[in-house]
């Protein structure tokens, strides 16, 4: 009996220190996963079972990357790996085709299993996307903020520009603009300093997951 090839996996667009990461996670699943390579292009030059791609880090102009790795045949399965766990962000991604979502705050051993899940052709998201029936409940809901409102803030905390947001939320900047006046006012601040900070104290600066 021959044994089962490890699972290669191709990481896309992102940085060095993310590659690093993973070759380090996956050193104790050998056999099982390894990275076969990260590419800062959309061109991957050998077959790979998973492509990793965090679309709110691409270099590239083509707004259809993902698209292009879902289509891509030497692509087997194309899945989202980012910090940014949004609801609107995961559910685009999985409209376009990908096969799963997958937060980089998992440890080495349920990012693997995870891996192996999509491969074995399940849609994967971790962490699992909330319902109603979960409560509903978002971070600042209590003063007021509409769950767009909290994600949007959510991404002020992270580090990001109104042009990211509205680029990684598929919003007009106007809107963004718009969410942004109107989140300031509830939650009693006048600058991106003090946004910033509110979001650090309820913790959106490690990612948030509104109820979908």
């Amino acid at each position: 009996m021959h044994a089962t090839p490890a699972l290669r996996v191709a990481l896309i667009d992102d940085c060095d220190l993310v590659a690093a990461g993973l070759r380090h996670m996956f050193a104790g699943s050998a056999g099982r996963i390894e990275l076969a390579g990260s590419w800062h292009g959309v061109e991957i030059p050998e077959s790979v079972d998973i492509a990793l791609y965090d679309p709110l880090r691409r270099r590239s102009d083509d707004p259809d990357v993902l698209g292009r790795l879902v289509r891509d045949r030497r692509v087997r399965r194309a899945v989202v790996y980012s910090w940014n766990l949004l609801p609107a962000l995961m559910d685009r991604a999985l409209r376009d085709g990908a096969s799963g979502y997958l937060s980089k705050t998992m440890g080495a051993r349920e990012l693997v299993s995870a891996l192996e899940r999509v491969h074995a052709g399940q849609l994967v998201t971790v962490p699992e996307r909330r319902t109603a029936s979960c409560g509903g409940q978002w971070p600042g809901r209590e003063d007021g903020l509409s769950s767009r409102e909290a994600e949007v803030l959510a991404l002020i905390t992270q580090g990001m520009s109104n042009s990211e947001i509205a680029e990684g939320m598929y919003l007009s900047p106007n809107s963004v603009k718009s969410y942004i006046r109107s989140a300031y006012r509830k939650i009693g601040v006048a600058r991106r300093t003090q946004a910033v900070s509110w979001g650090m104290r309820r913790g959106l600066h490690a990612g948030y997951l509104a109820a979908g």
